[in-house]
């Protein structure tokens, strides 16, 4: 009985299996692999760092490809025009506009320039001494320059925005460089879009292709928007300036619509000027810009940003901020420009590469 009892526990519990043999040869091996892995990310992620600036002007030469892209194939699927010709034409037209915008605008844009470059000051100045008048005013101004101070720091914003853009020279010089990959890409975008495909695996190569249009739609329909959004802010700006007779209204209407290609942060750029030009003229013109504003802003955060966005991938306002300010304090003003349409194409990449990929999650996608 006992035995037998014995034998039934020993069936029940079967002995452990024996442990593998370790083989250093095949840990060596593994180890090594780990190692080169991360020694690859590494250096990666090192390069990525100290070419950053490079990157962003690819970046923005591709943006200058996809508009340019954009409006040539529409013109030539209307029209007998070949793609060669009808890219062309869309630099001729585009180059065209801009000189004759150029020579008709210039004198008046640099006049009133001029203008509000020589009225800041005073401003600044008449604000200051309507400050001092208050005790929470007096509190303000004795905190600024220490604020000024911190904001100025190594780790902050200003620090890095003088970067390959801070001088004239290094701006006319990467506007330069921008424009000839623009073009250059623009003229045979097949050659370099094959490049990129045949650095993926063959079995995932249709896949490669698919994200690439994609993120190519994406940013064609970002920058539709953006630069409707920013000629219909400009002209309201500048016509709304001018009827409140706060000027120079054009300098001020130019600038809130170059500024409004820039998300969320360049609309409270934009106001800083002409709120500091009313407050030397009074409580009244002050309230009215600030309405002026406020209505303009509306009418883009909640009419004309939605419907154009309906074509293109969602951005939560706090990740387009937090990536701005990120790449505000790596690369300065450049960074923040692009902050949008490198956040839009992150998601597509996201969320076709990653979700839909990996996960395996092909419900309703946010792009």
């Amino acid at each position: 009985m006992r035995g037998a009892r014995y034998v039934g526990a020993a069936e029940k519990y079967p002995p452990n299996p024996p442990s593998p043999k370790f083989d250093p040869g095949t840990f060596t091996k593994k180890t090594l692999i780990a190692v080169g892995i991360t020694a690859a990310v590494a250096v990666l992620l090192l390069l990525v760092a100290v070419s950053a600036d490079v990157l962003l002007l690819v970046f923005a030469g591709v943006l200058l490809t996809v508009l340019l892209r954009s409006l040539s194939d529409r013109l030539a699927a209307h029209t007998p025009l070949s793609e060669g010709w009808s890219l062309a034409i869309v630099i001729l037209l585009l180059t065209g506009m801009l000189g004759l915008g150029g020579w008709l605008l210039a004198p008046e844009v640099a006049r009133q320039a001029d203008q509000l470059i020589q009225s800041l000051p005073r401003m600044v100045d008449q604000l200051t001494q309507r400050l001092e008048q208050y005790e929470w005013g007096r509190r303000i101004l004795a905190q600024t320059p220490q604020a000024a101070e911190q904001f100025a720091r190594p780790g902050g914003i200003i620090s890095r925005v003088t970067g390959f853009f801070s001088t004239a020279l290094g701006m006319i010089a990467n506007l330069v460089i921008v424009l000839f990959i623009g073009l250059y890409m623009a003229i045979n975008p097949s050659l370099y879009k094959r490049g990129v495909i045949r650095l993926v695996p063959k079995e995932k190569r249709g896949r490669a292709e698919t994200v690439l249009n994609r993120v190519g739609y994406i940013l064609q329909w970002w920058l539709i928007g953006r630069v409707i959004a920013m000629i219909v802010i400009g002209l309201l700006t500048a016509v709304g300036l001018g009827l409140i007779g706060i000027q120079p209204a054009m300098a001020l209407g130019i600038l809130a619509g170059i500024l409004n290609f820039i998300p969320y942060i360049g609309p409270i750029l934009s106001i800083i000027p002409p709120l500091l030009i009313a407050v030397g003229q009074g409580l009244m013109p002050t309230l009215y810009v600030a309405i002026l504003y406020s209505i303009i802003q509306g009418f883009e955060s909640y009419l004309l940003t939605p419907v154009i966005e309906r074509q293109v991938v969602l951005l939560p306002p706090a990740l387009t901020i937090a990536v701005q300010v990120l790449l505000g304090i790596l690369l300065g003003i450049p960074g923040i420009m692009l902050a949008s349409p490198l956040t839009a194409t992150i998601m597509v990449l996201v969320q076709m590469l990653y979700v839909e990929d990996i996960l395996g999650d092909r419900g309703e996608s946010g792009a």
